[in-house]
């Protein structure tokens, strides 16, 4: 029994409705104890930030250690990281605006997802297997026999999310509108496109 052996390809794009954030805040002092009291009086003014409707605090996470100079220690740095999810993209200017004032050390973000991707997946799924269709009865049609029924269908090297134009670099800044620095105001937060991929290999019957 003859067959012909076809991969198949599925995009779906769909707007992002979620937002990841990360940001850090440092401060050095002499000693340990006065690094983490500076660091205290620093993200004092981030955390109520924080609480915003929509804003999730996926990680919070603290460091603190020692500088040194060669062998002589020279002072201490205190470190806190925050992983940042945000399921309302209108808080998003918000937020940014909010960390960008308390003048963080580095601010990485937004990076862009789907809150749920099954749907997006299952019509991928279904536009990989026409596609897979459509080039096995092309197949079929140059070798002037018809295209019978489906022997196997494997799920083929799925590239999952593909973002594109997603992640943005933001730096400490002043003034603009009210509550929003000029920085974040100016840069073009709106919600990326995300490109659902799925392929496929299937493997089809050949008639005469």
């Amino acid at each position: 029994m003859a067959e012909v052996v076809t991969k198949g390809v599925g995009r779906v794009e769909r707007t992002a409705d979620r937002a990841e954030v990360q940001a850090s805040f440092e401060t050095v002092g002499s000693t340990r104890d006065e690094a983490v009291e500076r660091l205290t009086a620093r993200i004092a003014a981030v955390e109520p930030a924080l609480g915003r409707s929509g804003v999730e605090v996926r990680s919070r996470q603290l460091n603190v250690h020692d500088n040194w100079d060669g062998k002589r220690r020279s002072g201490s740095r205190a470190a806190q990281n925050y992983v940042l999810r945000v399921d309302d993209p209108a808080e998003l200017d918000g937020l940014l605006g909010a960390l960008v004032t308390a003048e963080p050390t580095w601010l990485n973000g937004p990076t862009w997802q789907l809150k749920e991707d099954a749907e997006a997946v299952r019509e991928a799924q279904r536009e990989a297997v026409r596609d897979a269709r459509r080039r096995a009865e092309g197949y079929a049609q140059a070798l002037g026999v018809r295209l019978g029924p489906l022997l196997r269908l494997t799920d083929g090297d799925a590239e999952g999310w593909a973002v594109e134009s997603s992640h943005r670099m933001l730096a400490a800044g002043y003034g603009g509108s009210p509550g929003v620095p000029p920085q974040v105001d100016q840069l073009n937060l709106e919600a990326q496109q995300i490109t659902v991929t799925v392929r496929c290999t299937a493997s089809w019957t050949l008639l005469d």
